[in-house]
């Protein structure tokens, strides 16, 4: 065999087992026993917490205000008489929609000047506005909307980025698939779920090829986490081989002439 054809031979079992190492990646919902080391434990009162959670309104927040009145004396009819609400119904971020909480948390609105929101619901807000508007106006209805509510997915999926929260919760699932679903190089047994303070964050990994790590995970996302799909091993062979590569072709540039000029004597 010749000394390029010997060495080619070798990198190819190579490739072929650095490739078999992670092929069971790539299969999701597996039944079988689970490595509880890799995936994060959520006991059953924190998983109802989490499915039960609704956002709280916080300083820098962006709100959507709405107030209306009765169109008319005895209308069932009610009329808007101020709003910061989207018009567009768009579903990315937009960062200069609705009204900016304050870091003193509150916001400015006609009638009432500035009233603290920060650390209610959006229906606590609500609430406490139309008690407030009714000092001034006959009958208001107030709807309060947090407008940013997003959560930011980085790694290995199609189209990391920033992703809305619009309907009040969402999941790793969908998350996943509203970045245009993990890429083949997603290690899909070490997702990270990161959460909170970032200079002391909670981490908690997902594995998505057990099925039986549904039983003792939380896929809920909150507004702000950040999940992070982290590479397999593979890139990283695959990254050394593409930086050992022009070093191989020029290694086989030289051997080459060496090999047939062997081949000629014998």
């Amino acid at each position: 065999m010749g000394l390029k054809l010997k060495y080619t031979f070798i990198f190819s079992i190579l490739i072929t087992l650095f490739s078999g190492c992670g092929l069971k990646d790539y299969k999701l919902f597996q039944e079988g026993s689970l490595d509880i080391e890799k995936t994060t434990v959520v006991d059953k009162k924190e998983y109802y917490q989490e499915m039960a959670f609704e956002n709280i309104i916080a300083p820098n927040d962006r709100v959507d205000v709405t107030v209306y009145i009765q169109a008319g004396q005895g209308s069932q009819q009610m009329t808007s008489i101020l709003t910061s609400r989207d018009v567009n119904n768009s579903n990315t971020i937009q960062e200069n929609i609705g009204l900016l909480v304050t870091r003193k948390g509150s916001v400015r609105l006609p009638l009432l000047g500035s009233v603290n929101i920060a650390g209610l619901t959006q229906d606590e807000a609500s609430n406490y506005l139309i008690k407030e508007y009714k000092k001034f106006i006959r009958n208001p209805y107030v709807i309060v909307e947090i407008k940013n509510q997003r959560v930011i997915v980085i790694g290995e999926v199609k189209s990391p980025g920033i992703v809305p929260v619009t309907n009040g919760t969402m999941n790793v699932i969908e998350a996943i698939a509203r970045t245009g679903d993990l890429t083949d190089m997603a290690s899909r047994n070490n997702i990270k779920v990161i959460r909170g303070d970032l200079r002391n964050p909670k981490v908690r990994t997902i594995n998505l090829t057990r099925m039986d790590a549904l039983s003792v995970s939380s896929l809920y996302l909150k507004p702000n986490d950040i999940l992070y799909v982290q590479p397999r091993n593979l890139k990283g062979y695959n990254r050394a081989f593409n930086d050992i590569n022009p070093f191989w072709n020029m290694l086989s540039s030289i051997l080459d002439p060496l090999n047939q000029r062997k081949t000629l004597i014998e």
